[in-house]
């Protein structure tokens, strides 16, 4: 049982630390989104204060995701040291991500995507790394859980 239980932590491990990654790797491909989905041009109309808000909340939500690919990345043993402070993390990670894939499929409004092939493999993409992103941090929640 303890070295299934080591071959599974180790396992675990490679997966968050990939999951930083991958959560960089979005980090990085976001700083393209404004100017693929037109976002000067669409804030024009809007009035200041709203325009600020919303550079505010797209900020934070690249810096949370830039935290936890950084925490996952170089902190991947201590996601999964059972603690209660790593279930506590890593179930809000999950619960992040699972939120962002209920978003992207109910409410986001799907006539309004851009077309043609390449932005429709890009959503493909990334509806891959949010699963993925969503099953990783649950899977370590569920472990760090059974540790407490």
């Amino acid at each position: 049982m303890q070295i299934e239980l080591m071959g599974s932590l180790r396992t675990i491990q490679t997966f968050i630390h990939l999951a930083g990654l991958a959560q960089i790797a979005l980090v990085i491909g976001s700083m393209m989104i404004p100017r693929i989905l037109n976002w000067k041009a669409a804030l024009e109309e809007v009035q200041t204060l709203i325009k600020q808000m919303f550079w505010t909340y797209a900020a934070y939500i690249l810096v949370i995701n830039l935290s936890f690919g950084l925490i996952s990345v170089f902190a991947f043993k201590d996601l999964t040291n059972g603690s209660f402070l790593a279930s506590a993390i890593c179930g809000f990670i999950a619960v992040y991500w699972i939120s962002r894939v209920l978003i992207q499929f109910f409410y986001f409004d799907r006539k309004s995507f851009p077309t043609g092939i390449w932005n429709k493999l890009a959503e493909a993409v990334l509806v891959a790394i949010f699963l993925l992103l969503s099953v990783v941090y649950s899977i370590a929640f569920y472990y760090n859980y059974q540790q407490l």
